[in-house]
């Protein structure tokens, strides 16, 4: 498997970006990272094996425009990576997926631009993970990428999202959920109606495994494997999660810190306390799927130290290595197929 890494992207660069590779070759013997990004950079990557460096002049960086990404730094180490996932004609592509800690919305344009959608989605969708109380994963999409949605592409992201839990978690039938305001059918807006009934009707069909609405606590309850929701609720969703997360963290950091007492309990917890901080923390989640590209493209947080850039690496290189791309497009086929114009032909 063959990982393409922007290296100039997120907040902090090669600085972070670097020793995440160095960490992530020493765990994944088979891997080989393309590192793209300018000559300066990668000097500190010399001579390390399994790595080839691809050399961009260019930076997008956290505050550019979109449209300053996509039409004028055209020799960007983001847009350099994402296109060594496109093949030239009878060729096999250089890379198997793409890893960029870089502006969200350059990313997912660039991407969109380079690598085209597959046949029968219409938008690409951010999926990643969060944590339950089944000690396990949630998936949730679409994280940012489309405020607005329509039903049609909310059974898109159902179909894009079933392929992801199947290949990364190996839960070939996955519980889809969609996120509404109450579980009863008769609640939610007039988009979220049609969803789910477009989403019964494929259950019904065979072709997904849906449960039906599910609330916000339904997400950390780990009622169902995948909930799907538009791009507006499910950044709101994902930030105030994370909110949340710290704020407890701060809280239980201040009351063992309040007196001597407390810091004498603190010390006999520790055992309990580094458990749940590892349990909470959100670097170890880190690396969202952008799903509906015909190449694979995941996003690391842009503030990512090592550790949460290394995890988004792992996450790109286990989705390559169980061939999420092939999975999404058979999902496609078995789901949407008859809005893919030459779906059966390029199926045969």
């Amino acid at each position: 498997m063959r990982l393409a890494v922007d290296c100039m992207g997120g907040d902090h660069g090669p600085s972070v970006t670097l020793p995440a590779c160095q960490a992530f070759l020493r765990k994944h013997p088979q891997a080989e990272l393309l590192l793209v990004g300018t000559e300066q950079a990668l000097a500190a990557a010399r001579g390390w094996e399994r790595c080839t460096f691809v050399t961009a002049s260019e930076v997008v960086t956290m505050d550019d425009p979109v449209e300053v990404a996509l039409r004028r730094k055209k020799d960007s180490s983001m847009r350099v990576a994402i296109s060594l996932l496109k093949a030239a004609e009878g060729e096999r592509a250089r890379a198997d997926a793409c890893v960029s800690a870089g502006n969200t919305g350059a990313l997912m344009a660039v991407a969109r631009y380079v690598l085209k959608t597959l046949p029968g989605i219409d938008r690409p969708a951010i999926a990643t993970v969060m944590p339950n109380r089944r000690d396990g994963y949630t998936t949730m999409l679409d994280l940012g990428a489309n405020v607005d949605c329509t039903a049609e592409h909310l059974l898109q992201f159902a179909v894009m999202g079933s392929a992801l839990v199947a290949a990364v978690e190996g839960k070939e039938e996955p519980t889809v959920g969609l996120l509404n305001i109450g579980e009863e059918a008769i609640k939610g807006s007039d988009t979220i109606k049609q969803a789910a009934e477009l989403l019964r009707e494929a259950a019904a069909a065979g072709q997904l495994n849906f449960h039906g609405n599910v609330e916000g606590n339904d997400i950390f309850k780990g009622t169902t494997d995948l909930i799907v929701c538009d791009g507006f609720v499910g950044n709101v969703v994902l930030k105030a999660s994370e909110g949340l997360a710290a704020m407890l963290a701060e809280f239980i950091r201040q009351e063992f810190t309040r007196n001597a007492f407390s810091r004498m309990a603190a010390v006999v917890a520790l055992p309990v306390l580094r458990h749940f901080k590892a349990r909470l923390d959100h670097r170890r989640y880190n690396g969202a799927a952008l799903l509906g590209l015909r190449g694979l493209v995941f996003k690391s947080h842009g503030s990512a130290d090592a550790f949460a850039f290394e995890n988004a690496l792992a996450r790109a290189y286990d989705a390559a290595r169980n061939r999420l791309l092939d999975r999404v497009h058979d999902r496609i086929l078995g789901t949407l197929q008859p809005s893919v114009p030459g779906a059966a032909v390029h199926a045969a």
